[in-house]
């Protein structure tokens, strides 16, 4: 049988998925921003064309690419930091974080875009869900009621309820992904901020 006030609840979130913002897609309580600026993350030198074209040389790529990657700890990403700095000047460090950023930007917004589809889908499904009420109500009350078209909008009902339940439970974690990015990318902006010899630091 359909769960009429689990029902109600749903569609009583539904607003709540244009949470801030212009973006009527936009599902997530963190303001949206599709791109950071490297100087939200690193106080450092500001990196100039020699050092972005360093930044691509595969030793530093290659090492950005595995800092990255999230399952790789803090603590041993921190680690493979200090190897590289034991013999990297400050041109290399910045470059490496000019590598870094560029990739976690990169994949942040990949994520972001996606989060815009994933609000999207769940006010289509908002809007269906209504449609198919209203559509059960005029079953219900029709004469002579068609049992089996009521039977089979309930089994319609129901599902889509179903998906949309399931999908807002995951909108948490998928909204914080975004910001994890974010914040491995400062945390390690400060790791290779800490051997700098210039002026300029990471972090407060």
């Amino acid at each position: 049988m359909i769960r009429i006030p689990l029902l109600l609840a749903l569609l009583a979130t539904t607003p709540a998925l244009a949470a801030t913002g212009n973006d009527p897609d936009w599902p997530c309580i963190q303001r949206k921003q599709p791109h950071l600026s490297l100087g939200q993350l690193w106080t450092g030198p500001v990196p100039d064309d020699p050092v972005i074209e360093l930044a691509k040389t595969p030793e530093i790529a290659k090492l950005a690419a595995r800092l990255e990657q999230r399952r790789l700890p803090l603590e041993k990403a921190t680690a493979l930091i200090d190897d590289f700095a034991a013999e990297a000047d400050d041109a290399r460090l910045t470059a490496l974080m000019q590598a870094i950023f560029t990739r976690i930007d990169r994949d942040r917004s990949a994520l972001i875009a996606g989060i815009s589809r994933y609000g999207r889908a769940q006010v289509a499904l908002a809007d269906r869900i209504k449609s198919r009420r209203s559509r059960f109500d005029e079953l219900q009350t029709a004469q002579p009621p068609d049992f089996d078209a009521i039977d089979a909008e309930e089994e319609a009902l129901d599902w889509d309820m179903r998906i949309f339940d399931d999908r807002q439970k995951s909108l948490t974690y998928v909204c914080e992904t975004p910001v994890i990015l974010e914040q491995r990318a400062f945390a390690l902006g400060r790791a290779i901020g800490a051997h700098l010899e210039q002026d300029g630091s990471v972090g407060p």
